[in-house]
C-alpha cells in the first residue's frame, strides 16, 4: 500500500501461474470486501470521493495480556448496525493464517460526512449475555477495528474498585482525519458507561467527526510505532556490543588459526629435516593425520544434506524478507509479512534443492528422489504439523486463530504444486552442476581409529558450547522480536534485524571453524555433524530464553496461550537452529577444503 508494489505484482503473477489465483480486479476486491479466501495479495488505493462509503471492519476481541488469543468480535453478544451490504471475508492468505476475522460493523459511514451521536442497535441483556460481558471485563478484553486498514483499539468495559459491579462502554466516538481524498488518522473514544444488569436493553451508539490533517498518507502509520522502545539506547548498545564482539572474534580466530596453521605447514613441509622425536610428534597428532578421513561422507547423509539444503533456504528467505520489509514497510498491511514469507519461501525452493541435492551427490548418495522429498517437506511438515496441532486447541476454544479448512488446503497445494516442483528443479541443477566430489584429499578405504582425547574435546561438549557466543550476539534483539510478536508492539526496525543477521552469521562461522579445528587437531574427523550441531545449538539457548520471557515478561496463562506460545517458539527456534547449522557448516566446509588444499599429501 505504501511505496512501490513490485513484489506484490510479482507474487500475484507467480501464484496466478501456479493456479492459485483467478484473474480479479484487486482494487475492486479490496474495496468491496468481496469474499475471496484465496487472494494472497491485495493492493488498495485508499482514495475516496465525498460521501463515498467508508467501511468500519470489526476484527477480533481478546485478553489484553495475550494478543495471540483472539476471538471473533461478535463472539461476544455485541450487536451490529442495520446496514448489511458487505459480507465477512479474508483479504489475504496471511490474514487467514494469523486469525484476522474481518466482519462488517453495519455502521453507515461516508467520507467527510459527520454523524452525530446515533443509536445503531440495542442489546437485549439476559443472564447469559451478562455473564459473557462480565467474563470479558474481568479478563481485560480489548477489541480491534479497522478503517481503511488503520487499526483501532477499544476496551470492552471496566469494573468498579471492588470488582463487584461491571460496566459496558456503549458509545463509540470516532474522529477521522483526512488529507485530500485519503484517510490518514483514526481515533476512538469510548464513552457511555452503562452498568450490566439482566433483563435490560442497552443502546449502542456511535458518532463520526471528520477533521483535516497535515499528516501525509505515507506517514500515517508512524503514530503506531514506538521509537522510544525500539531505538532506545540499550538497543543501540546491544548492536554495538555485538559488533565489537564480531571484530574481536574474527581477529582472534584469524590470529590463532593463521599462526597455528603457519606453524603446522612449516612443520609438515620440513618433515625430512626433523629428528626422530619431532617427526614422531608431527606424524602422530594433528589435523593433517586425518587427511584420508576428513572428507569421508557424514553419517546419515540423506538427513544431513536435507538439513543443509533447508538451512540455506531459510537463510535466503530471512535475508530477502528483511530486505523487502526495509523497502516496503510491510508492517503497514495486515498479514503482509506472512504472505511475503510464504511467497519467498516457495520461490526460493530451488535453493533448497540445489544445496541439498549437490551435497547428497558429493557424499555418494543414490536415493536422491527420497532426499528431494525430505528436503522439500521438512520445514513445511514441521510448521504445518505444529499449526494443525494448535489448530485443534484453537477450535476447542472457538478462537479466531483456528485455521479454516480451505486455507489448509491452499497451503498444502502450495507445498505440492509449487515448492516440490521448484525443489526438483534445484536438485537436478545441483546434482549436475556441483554434484561431483572435488575433495583435495583421497578418502581411505578403511576409517582411521579415533584416539581418546580430553573430555572437553568430545563432540558433545563442543556442540553444547558452540551456541553460546552466537546466542550472546542476538539475545537482546530476541527480546525486541518477542515483544513485537507477543505484545502490542509493531516491529519496524528491520535495519537492526539485518545487521543482527549478518553478525549472527559471522559469529557462527567463526565459532564453528574454531570448534572444527580443535576437533581435527584431536584427530577426530567427524566434523560435519559437529559443525552443524554446534552452530544449531544456538536454537537451544533461544528456546531456553523463551521460557524466561514467558514466565517473567508476559502474563499468559491457560492451555491455549501456553500451547500456542511454546508450540510456535519451538518452530521458530528449530528453524533458527537449522539456518545457523547450515551457515556454520558451509563456512567450516570452505575452511576445511582450504587447509587441506594447501597441504602436500604423500
Amino acid at each position: 500500500m505504501m511505496g512501490s508494489s513490485w513484489w506484490k505484482v510479482a507474487a500475484a503473477a507467480f501464484l496466478a501461474v501456479a493456479g492459485f489465483l483467478l484473474p480479479v480486479d484487486a482494487d475492486e476486491t479490496c474495496r468491496t470486501g468481496a469474499a475471496y479466501a484465496d487472494l494472497i495479495l491485495c493492493v488498495v488505493t485508499s482514495q475516496y470521493t465525498d460521501k463515498e462509503e467508508v467501511v468500519l471492519w470489526m476484527n477480533t476481541v481478546g485478553p489484553y495480556h495475550n494478543r495471540q488469543e483472539t476471538y471473533k468480535y461478535f463472539s461476544l453478544p455485541f450487536c451490529a448496525g442495520s446496514k448489511k451490504t458487505i459480507s465477512h471475508y479474508h483479504e489475504t492468505l496471511g490474514e487467514a493464517l494469523q486469525g484476522v476475522e474481518l466482519e462488517f460493523s453495519g455502521l453507515d459511514i461516508k467520507f467527510k460526512e459527520e454523524v452525530m451521536q446515533n443509536t445503531y442497535c440495542e442489546i437485549e441483556m439476559d443472564k447469559a449475555k451478562q455473564d459473557a460481558f462480565v467474563y470479558a471485563i474481568k479478563n481485560h478484553y480489548w477489541y480491534q477495528m479497522y478503517i481503511d486498514d488503520l487499526p483501532i483499539w477499544g476496551i470492552v468495559g471496566e469494573a468498579d474498585e471492588n470488582g463487584e459491579e461491571h460496566y459496558l462502554w456503549t458509545y463509540k466516538k470516532l474522529e477521522i482525519g483526512y488529507n485530500g481524498n485519503r484517510i490518514v488518522d483514526v481515533n476512538l473514544t469510548s464513552e457511555g458507561k452503562v452498568k450490566l444488569m439482566p433483563n435490560t436493553r442497552i443502546a449502542m451508539s456511535y458518532s463520526v467527526k471528520w477533521k483535516k490533517s497535515d499528516v501525509k498518507f505515507e506517514d500515517r502509520f508512524d503514530k503506531y510505532l514506538d521509537p522510544s522502545f525500539f531505538q532506545h539506547r540499550i538497543h543501540w548498545f546491544s548492536i554495538f556490543n555485538s559488533f565489537m564482539m564480531v571484530i574481536f572474534l574474527v581477529g582472534l580466530v584469524s590470529m590463532i588459526l593463521m599462526r597455528t596453521l603457519r606453524k603446522d605447514y612449516a612443520r609438515y613441509s620440513k618433515e625430512e629435516e626433523m629428528d626422530d622425536m619431532d617427526r614422531d610428534l608431527g606424524d602422530e597428532y594433528g589435523w593433517k593425520q586425518v587427511h584420508g578421513d576428513v572428507f569421508r561422507p557424514s553419517s546419515h547423509p540423506l538427513i544431513f544434506s536435507s538439513l543443509i539444503g533447508s538451512g540455506c533456504q531459510i537463510f535466503s528467505v530471512s535475508f530477502i524478507v528483511i530486505i523487502v520489509a526495509m523497502v516496503e514497510d510491510l508492517y503497514t498491511e495486515r498479514g503482509s509479512m506472512l504472505s511475503t514469507a510464504i511467497f519467498v519461501y516457495a520461490a526460493t525452493s530451488p535453493v533448497n534443492g540445489y544445496f541439498g541435492g549437490s551435497l547428497y551427490a558429493k557424499q555418494g548418495g543414490r536415493r536422491w528422489i527420497k532426499q528431494m522429498f525430505i528436503g522439500a517437506f521438512m520445514i513445511p511438515a514441521m510448521v504445518c504439523g505444529t499449526a494443525f496441532f494448535i489448530n485443534f486447541i484453537a477450535i476447542y476454544y472457538h478462537a479466531s486463530r483456528a485455521i479454516p479448512f480451505g486455507t489448509m488446503v491452499a497451503v498444502c497445494c502450495i507445498c505440492f504444486f509449487v515448492i516440490l516442483p521448484l525443489n526438483l528443479v534445484g536438485t537436478i541443477l545441483g546434482r549436475n552442476l556441483s554434484g561431483q566430489p572435488n575433495f583435495p584429499c583421497r578418502v581411505n578405504a578403511v576409517p582411521r581409529p579415533i584416539p581418546e582425547k580430553k573430555w572437553f574435546m568430545e563432540p558433545a561438549v563442543i556442540v553444547c558450547l558452540g551456541g553460546i557466543l552466537p546466542f550472546g550476539s542476538i539475545f537482546i534483539e530476541m527480546y525486541f522480536i518477542f515483544t513485537s510478536f507477543w505484545a502490542y508492539k509493531i516491529y519496524y526496525v528491520y535495519g537492526f534485524m539485518m545487521l543482527v543477521l549478518v553478525i549472527l552469521c559471522i559469529v557462527t562461522v567463526c565459532v564453528t571453524i574454531v570448534c572444527t579445528y580443535f576437533l581435527l587437531n584431536a584427530e577426530d574427523y567427524r566434523w560435519q555433524w559437529t559443525s552443524f550441531l554446534s552452530a544449531a545449538s544456538t536454537a537451544v539457548y533461544v528456546y531456553m530464553y523463551s521460557f524466561y520471557y514467558y514466565f517473567f515478561k508476559t502474563k499468559m496463562y491457560g492451555l491455549f496461550q501456553t500451547s500456542f506460545y511454546f508450540g510456535y517458539m519451538a518452530v521458530f527456534s528449530t528453524a533458527l537452529g537449522i539456518m545457523c547449522g547450515a551457515v556454520g557448516y558451509m563456512g567450516t566446509s570452505a575452511f576445511v577444503k582450504k587447509i587441506y588444499t594447501n597441504v602436500k599429501i604423500d
